[in-house]
């Protein structure tokens, strides 16, 4: 029973916050170098209704944005602008996004050089600015995208609830590790696959597809309760690599939205991939330390209808996902 309370517990937390999942992606900044100080930039800025969230960039002394043109794409305004920054390069010099600090958003920042190098940073309100560096090596962008992979699996929230999901009903042990390692070993496959454009799918069915394996394991954890298990209790190896598989190209998705360094990919997915699991391994070692912590602190008993709530309330959730990302497709 303390397992179903700590789901139902991190399932609230969850639907305190905007139901989007994925879809409460950071501002994205493109920057890309087609001649000599002369570059193509796509300004994406997320909007809530109408609403565009009002960032402006804080371009350098010498740079100068013109041809200014905006469109609309699902939950977010693109503008796409030249810049020219008049024989100077923005190599060595700040870049900024004003009003940010009076945020809590976050805003993905990627530059591409003539020679296919790129650099991409993400900037927090309480580092608002980044230095252009130009071309780096090897492990700055190991370093680099492996906190991206880090912050990108922390902040998939639909990601971190699947996991929740397979956590809860396997409890701890070896069990536990087999599943997550063949839940690992599945999305790390398809990841691949899809980077090296191996395997390529529409990104809208997949998204939609990931709602629905949570909405699966919704069921399962509400069969497990009622004393009939389903699948996932008998072989939930075999459900989380079937799963993982989907959740891969999601997390392709993520990436081809970063971008890869041309003459860096494997090193970059690698470090990527790398990012993601340990951010997946923290959350289920808290999530493990939890359900321990509970154990001790409530020895009593719960009301048999308790034990229900947090399925149905993953279940709603997701089921609200599936929806929303078929509708908006």
């Amino acid at each position: 029973m303390i397992r179903w309370l700590l789901s139902a517990l991190c399932t609230a937390l969850w639907l305190c916050q905007p139901l989007a999942a994925h879809e409460s992606r950071p501002a994205y900044l493109d920057i890309r170098e087609f001649s000599a100080s002369q570059y193509d930039v796509a300004w994406k800025r997320p909007m809530r209704g109408e609403y565009v969230i009002g960032f402006t960039i804080g371009w350098p002394e010498d740079c100068t944005p013109t041809r200014e043109t905006e469109s609309h794409v699902p939950g977010a305004s693109v503008t796409r602008m030249r810049l020219d920054c008049g024989g100077s390069s923005l190599i060595g010099q700040q870049l900024s996004i004003e009003r940010l600090p009076e945020t809590s958003a976050e805003v993905l920042v990627r530059i591409e050089f003539l020679d296919g190098n790129t650099q991409t940073e993400i900037l927090r309100p309480a580092t608002a600015t980044m230095s252009i560096e130009g071309p780096r090596g090897a492990l700055a962008i190991a370093t680099e995208y492996a906190i991206l992979g880090f912050d990108h699996i922390l902040a998939g929230i639909d990601h971190l609830l699947f996991v929740l999901c397979l956590t809860l009903m396997i409890g701890r042990g070896w069990k536990l590790v087999k599943t997550i390692t063949a839940f690992t070993v599945a999305h790390s496959i398809t990841l691949a696959l899809s980077t090296f454009g191996v395997l390529r799918v529409s990104q809208a069915p997949v998204e939609a597809v990931i709602a629905l394996s949570i909405v699966f394991l919704a069921r399962e954890m509400l069969l497990l309760h009622q004393g009939t298990p389903g699948l996932t209790s008998r072989a939930p190896w075999l459900v989380a690599f079937v799963f993982g598989l989907l959740h891969g190209l999601g997390f392709a998705g993520a990436l081809r939205e970063i971008g890869l360094p041309s003459g860096d990919i494997p090193l970059a997915l690698l470090a990527f991939n790398i990012g993601v699991e340990a951010g997946q391994l923290i959350f289920v070692i808290i999530i493990v330390a939890l359900l321990a912590f509970t154990r001790r602190a409530f020895t009593k008993g719960f009301p048999d209808w308790v034990g229900q709530v947090p399925a149905y309330a993953i279940g709603t959730v997701a089921m609200f996902w599936t929806l929303e990302r078929v509708l908006t497709a």
